[in-house]
C-alpha cells in the first residue's frame, strides 16, 4: 500500500468513524482519488447546503430506484434537520420530474414546441412577480 493509500484510510476512519467496506473494496488508486470528492459533498460547505444536497441524492435515489442510495440519502437529510414534512413532500417531487418525462416522451411532445410554451410561461410568471412587487 502506498503512503497516500494509508493516509486516505486514516482520514476516512477519522471522518467516518468507520471504513465502509464499500470504500474498503475500491482499488487503491481509485479510493484516494475519490474520497476528496465524497467527503467534500458529505461534510464539507459548499455551495449548496448541506440539507438540500442530502434531498436532492434522496430524489435522485428514488428515480434510480438504488436502495443502498435511498437509505443513505434519507438519512443523512434527516441528520442535517429534513424534517418528516419535508421527506413527505419530497416523496412527491421526486416522482414529478419522472413522471411528467414519461407523458411528455410518450407524447412524443416536439421539444421545440414545448421550449416556446415554458419560455411563454416563465415570462408570465415574471410579469406576475414585477406585478406582486408594486
Amino acid at each position: 500500500m502506498t503512503q497516500s493509500y494509508d493516509r486516505t484510510i486514516s482520514e476516512i476512519e477519522e471522518t467516518l468513524g468507520t471504513v465502509p467496506g464499500f470504500l474498503e473494496a475500491l482499488p487503491v488508486e481509485d479510493l484516494t482519488n475519490e474520497w476528496p470528492t465524497f467527503k467534500r459533498y458529505l461534510v464539507a460547505e459548499t455551495e449548496i447546503p448541506a440539507k438540500y444536497r442530502e434531498l436532492i441524492g434522496l430524489a435522485v435515489a428514488a428515480n434510480t430506484g438504488c436502495p443502498y442510495c435511498t437509505h443513505f440519502h434519507r438519512g443523512a437529510a434527516q441528520l442535517q434537520g429534513a424534517t418528516e414534512e419535508e421527506l413527505a413532500e419530497l416523496s412527491f417531487l421526486a416522482s414529478y420530474t419522472a413522471r411528467y418525462s414519461a407523458m411528455l416522451h410518450a407524447q412524443e411532445y416536439d421539444l421545440e414546441t414545448f421550449e416556446e410554451e415554458t419560455a411563454r410561461i416563465a415570462e408570465h410568471f415574471q410579469t406576475a412577480m414585477a406585478e406582486g412587487d408594486d
